[in-house]
């Protein structure tokens, strides 16, 4: 029997039903085809095809023909799932028409159901003009790998600062008209905090137990890298993928992951500040409005 595709109007509904909903990463038709019939209701075709699929040291040298091509794969091999098109560094960061022409390009040819963009302050008005066109963004938050020149490979909001930074981006994004927000690896309060204070699905990548969704890379998962991050979670493999994949699910819906294992962590004294101010939660950043 055919499974009823899983909509956004599924994603937006665990906000209030208390799903957790599973995603993985996929880059490429057979694999699509697996976690379509393990049941994996969302699937995001990541720029992190650039280490695990091309071998590039970090997300930044992968080009958007390439990401647009292997969604269209996804897109084809899964047709149960949300399918989620990354958009990869560069093809979106200049004012103008061609952020916009960039993301058109990405729905039409590959036929994606969302694009998820990793974000700052300087791309709320672009948000807020796709939402207004009718198109579905993800605002991937926190960790910002396509930031590694800036930030490095850490875990961001351990300081009552930058939490409350991102706590009032989420807000904003969410404004501008973010159908989601994708947070990496962020300590579980500001996850929390996240998903109390914003009306939008949050997809949890290392943020702690409170976030509607979980993603992981799913060569991450299947310990075929050569370092795991802290968040994935670890599963007794098996031979069958879709055994592997089904696994997965059922540690996410069954709220046995994350946990705290799992997670990053504030220092005593920010995270005090942090949970009990609630000017934390104010957009008083004049950057962010």
């Amino acid at each position: 029997m055919p499974v009823a595709p899983f909509t956004l109007a599924d994603l937006r509904s665990a906000r209030t039903t208390g799903r957790r909903v599973a995603m993985l990463t996929c880059y490429d038709y057979t694999t699509a085809g697996l976690l379509d019939r393990a049941g994996v209701p969302m699937l995001l075709v990541g720029d992190s095809a650039s280490g695990v699929i091309l071998g590039h040291p970090t997300t930044l040298p992968i080009k958007l023909d390439f990401l647009i091509e292997i969604t269209a794969a996804v897109r084809r091999g899964a047709p149960s799932a949300m399918v989620i098109g990354d958009m990869p560094f560069g093809s979106y960061h200049t004012l103008g028409s061609r952020a916009i022409d960039n993301v058109c390009r990405m729905i039409k040819e590959s036929g994606c159901d969302v694009v998820k963009m990793e974000v700052s302050e300087a791309h709320l008005e672009l948000v807020k003009i796709l939402s207004q066109s009718g198109v579905a963004v993800m605002a991937h938050l926190g960790l910002r790998p396509q930031a590694v020149g800036l930030t490095g490979y850490k875990s961001q909001g351990r300081t009552v600062d930058e939490a409350s930074h991102i706590l009032r981006q989420s807000q904003a994004f969410a404004r501008a008209g973010a159908v989601g927000l994708l947070l990496e690896a962020v300590p579980a309060e500001v996850g929390q905090r996240v998903v109390e204070e914003t009306d939008v699905p949050v997809i949890g990548c290392g943020a702690g137990p409170a976030c509607h969704g979980h993603v992981v890379v799913l060569q991450d998962l299947l310990r075929q890298t050569p370092r795991q991050p802290k968040f994935v979670p670890r599963i007794e493999l098996k031979a069958d993928l879709i055994e592997n994949a089904r696994a997965y699910v059922r540690m996410i819906e069954s709220g046995e992951y994350p946990a705290a294992e799992h997670g990053y962590t504030m220092p005593e004294d920010q995270r005090r500040l942090f949970l009990r101010d609630p000017a934390n939660g104010t957009p008083s950043d004049p950057a962010i409005v």
